[in-house]
């Protein structure tokens, strides 16, 4: 699995968003092999959760929602090896009361340099858009997507791939 990833990475060099997701189950190894790919590439990984609570903590509550894209901008420096980031434990992107969009914000980053980030929902087979996005895809097949939360809970999000590559690990 490690191979895999590290070709995955290597191959997003040149698109324009460099997001690669690990997806899969608790237990499946997700943190495992970040912490493999990140003793592999010499790359530190950032635990955002505990990073940002950390900043977030010092700021109003009510400011919080404005000030979290430029904390984790000068969060992430410091743990950037090269074009390279790695990143565990963002469940805190999600915290309601910060009202962010916890993808986007991984694609922005994702925008100047190759990002690798342990995604803590679920990859779903299914969903409501056809393959290829047009309609034109099988007919009934769907493309996969990108949860955290299950329906009903307030930080329950749905996302489809675009800008993404996801390694499942169930694969």
């Amino acid at each position: 699995m490690l191979t895999r990833l590290e070709r995955l990475v290597d191959d997003l060099a040149a698109l324009h968003s460099k997001l690669v997701l690990l997806a899969g189950p608790p237990g499946s190894g997700k943190t495992a092999l970040l912490r493999a790919f990140g003793d592999h590439t010499g790359a530190s990984i950032l635990s955002l959760g505990a990073a940002l609570g950390r900043r977030l903590a010092a700021v109003p509550h009510r400011e919080r929602q404005l000030q979290t894209g430029s904390l984790l901008r000068e969060i992430v420096k410091p743990h950037c090896r090269g074009d390279l980031l790695l990143i565990d434990n963002i469940e805190i992107l999600f915290d309601a009361s910060l009202a962010l969009n916890p993808l986007d914000l991984l694609k922005r980053q994702a925008q100047a340099r190759r990002v690798v980030a342990v995604w803590p929902g679920a990859l779903r087979q299914g969903g409501t858009d056809p393959v290829g996005g047009t309609g034109a895809g099988r007919p009934g097949a769907f493309q996969p997507r990108l949860t955290y939360a299950e329906m009903g809970h307030p930080e329950y999000r749905d996302y489809g791939l675009d800008g993404v590559v996801v390694l499942d690990l169930n694969q």
